[in-house]
């Protein structure tokens, strides 16, 4: 019997489609855990419940759901991102065969409600905005509703520390916490602004060593994550904040080595690269997406524009941080030598870890409004993979067959073990690490030392092709500057997964050529076929977005 006042909640956090850029399978069991990070979102929501309520979470990614589980759940939660919409679904129907009330939320239903009718009850927005109702509702009885708060107006200085007890420390590479919401950019293909807003909201600095000491008194010692949407959103508030995240970590020996996400003006910042360095950021995903500056003007990634970015990108390296980056071809301005010049800024920048992907129109944002103006977005089908190989959900300007085969030479290029490698090392003799970099707990020497064992005896014996470029780098990396050894070997390691996800790209990219090969001959002996999508794309808007291209 369902407990109206205080109800056993199931919190499930679903399954990233298989062959994800982000699983880094091998990367965790290198390291002895399950996945990457935990679901801060689902963390947070717990924390927002009433204390009474009692919750348990499972993470899909790290553990199975039982039977069990949901024979203990008075209601499911679930809910996550747009790659993981196949698994929240299972989820939910699952749930519903042992007559279990279904709860979601998330960015994904935000952006897509529609494809979550199935569940009892949606939660659409940012939570701390909306919850209360949903629980009020839900003690008065009600078995469904949809509840969708303001965007942007939520408080988050209000936001409660995040339930962190309710999962298994060891089962992560790294814990995650979150300091601001929004961005001040505007770029087209972005959902961010569409969900959190274009003014970013900090948290309070008290708030956020708060969440960072329940960490620390759980026992966590190791990365962790500052998931902000652009970490430097904020400047002023993030400048007043890292002195104290300076001092916070002194005085506990540094125990966290801090990564985030942020856009590339970071670089011209030399105070805050600074402070970030001191504070012992030693990681940071970029957004460069394209070299090409008509792309990025039309994009509206002009901030990416007013700068080198090779200059921008090693001033991050000279700070002692390293850079992931990602990249995105299937843009309307493209030029048929995309492929040529993607490889040659990747090879200047030096950035080993590259996220290139195809673009992809996800719902609610500028791009995906402006392309059902113009008449060029395919039906939706069932989101496989991630945006590497689903991507290009419209009707494309250049030939698609033109686009992937571009995107399959840089894919090959970039992922192929004497470039990456190469990259590598050049990245190694570029970082400066600062003094506080390597600092380890005992419990975390242990365990990077067996991880560097497993990982050297996988090179040298395991995948004997990359004994070589393996050998070479750490002795590169020991002549010339050993103090960048963690992060090359770090580099080296997402190897492990990047060199075998690369082959699963190029396979399915060369079967989506070989099927549009197919359909283009088929196409040429019929000439009342037309290519798919293009019955609904009016010749007229052709000549109106190639102005509109030119103009922005």
């Amino acid at each position: 019997m369902v407990t109206r006042s205080s109800p056993n909640v199931l919190m499930v956090y679903p399954r990233f489609n298989p062959h994800s850029f982000w699983s880094h399978e091998p990367l965790c069991k290198l390291l002895g855990a399950r996945c990457t990070e935990p679901p801060l979102g689902l963390l947070t929501v717990a924390a927002l419940l009433p204390a009474e309520w009692n919750i348990r979470l499972v993470n899909c990614n790290a553990e199975e759901l039982t039977d069990d589980d949901l024979a203990w759940s008075d209601m499911v939660m679930t809910g996550g991102m747009l790659f993981q919409q196949n698994d929240t679904l299972a989820i939910t129907a699952r749930a519903h065969a042992h007559r279990k009330l279904v709860v979601i939320g998330g960015p994904d239903v935000t952006s897509s409600p529609d494809s979550y009718r199935s569940a009892d009850f949606l939660v659409l927005g940012e939570a701390e905005g909306i919850i209360e109702k949903f629980v009020e509702a839900w003690r008065d009885g009600a078995t469904q509703g949809v509840f969708e708060g303001v965007r942007f107006q939520v408080d988050v200085t209000k936001t409660p520390v995040p339930r962190f007890d309710l999962i298994d420390l060891s089962h992560y590479l790294a814990m995650t916490v979150q300091f601001s919401r929004g961005c001040p950019f505007q770029c087209e293909f972005c959902d961010i602004i569409e969900l959190y807003g274009r003014v970013p909201r900090a948290k309070a600095n008290e708030q956020i060593l708060n969440e960072l000491d329940a960490l620390y008194f759980l026992g966590w010692r190791g990365p962790v994550d500052f998931i902000d949407d652009n970490f430097i959103g904020n400047k002023k508030a993030v400048k007043k904040f890292l002195p104290l995240l300076s001092e916070w970590q002194r005085k506990r020996g540094y125990p966290f080595r801090f990564q985030t996400e942020a856009s590339v003006n970071l670089s011209d910042d030399a105070e805050l690269l600074k402070m970030m360095r001191e504070a012992n950021f030693q990681a940071v995903f970029i957004g460069i997406e394209s070299p090409d500056p008509e792309t990025l003007v039309s994009a509206q990634k002009r901030q990416n524009t007013r700068r080198s970015l090779t200059d921008s990108i090693h001033r991050v390296y000279e700070a002692g941080i390293y850079v992931v980056a990602g990249f995105i071809i299937g843009f309307d301005t493209e030029k048929n030598r995309v492929a040529e010049t993607m490889i040659v800024a990747i090879e200047a920048m030096s950035i080993p870890v590259c996220m290139v992907g195809l673009l992809f129109a996800l719902q609610d944002t500028q791009l995906s409004r402006r392309l059902r103006k113009e008449g060029r977005m395919l039906p939706v089908e069932a989101n496989k993979g991630d945006q590497c190989t689903g991507g290009l959900n419209f009707v494309t300007l250049r030939p698609k067959q033109e686009i992937l085969t571009d995107y399959r030479t840089v894919v090959q290029h970039v992922f192929a073990p004497e470039t990456y490698f190469g990259r590598v090392r050049t990245m190694g003799r570029a970082l400066r690490p600062s003094e506080h970099a390597g600092k380890r707990s005992i419990v975390e020497i242990r365990r990077e030392s067996r991880a560097i064992f497993r990982l050297a005896w996988c090179m040298t014996f395991t995948r004997p092709a990359l004994r070589r470029h393996f050998w070479k780098t750490v002795i590169d990396c020991a002549v010339h500057n050993h103090a960048s050894l963690v992060p090359v070997l770090t580099m080296i390691a997402y190897y492990l997964h990047l060199g075998e996800f690369a082959k699963l790209v190029l396979k399915e990219v060369d079967g989506q050529i070989e099927t549009l090969a197919r359909e283009s001959v088929h196409s040429s002996n019929d000439p009342a076929v037309s290519p798919p999508g293009m019955d609904s794309f009016p010749a007229s808007a052709l000549v109106n977005i190639e102005g509109l291209s030119i103009l922005q």
